[in-house]
């Protein structure tokens, strides 16, 4: 397996793979409908890419606000890193960019993994595309 790496993407070259990604994740495992997975906050949100060599494995977004989502990795790279990879990526351009918290809904099986990055839940257990979330938020470090 090659190293991982992230970079920055850009949402109109890189739509095709990003969309690969998430529909793979959430409309095909997840069964998330379409219609709720594509929203005008991509075009204005700065996307990530987690990629094996040069073949995308991963993505995730950050909103102006601070708000973290899509992250999400293809199933046969899961548990390797990709996510910490991709998070990493994430909160060190959010730390870049001056922001002073990061919020997402995170589904309830992956609150310990943001855990472990710095994220505390800070709600209670609701259902989102019929799948249980958290809302957590993470204080920046600067």
């Amino acid at each position: 397996m090659n190293k991982i790496r992230v970079r920055v993407a850009d949402w109109q070259k890189d739509n095709a793979e990003i969309r690969r990604i998430r529909e793979a994740v959430f409309i095909i495992e997840q069964s998330v409908p379409p219609e709720l997975e594509w929203d005008a906050d991509d075009d204005g949100a700065l996307h990530f890419l987690a990629l094996e060599g040069d073949f995308p494995i991963g993505t995730a977004r950050l909103l102006p606000v601070g708000e973290v989502g899509r992250v999400s990795v293809l199933k046969d790279w899961r548990g390797l890193k990709v996510g910490d990879a991709l998070m990493q990526a994430v909160i060190g351009e959010a730390e870049k960019r001056g922001l002073k918290q990061l919020m997402l809904s995170a589904q309830v099986q992956a609150t310990a993994f943001y855990e472990r990055l710095g994220f505390r839940v800070v709600s209670e257990e609701f259902l989102e595309v019929g799948i249980p979330h958290v809302d957590m938020v993470r204080d920046s470090a600067l």
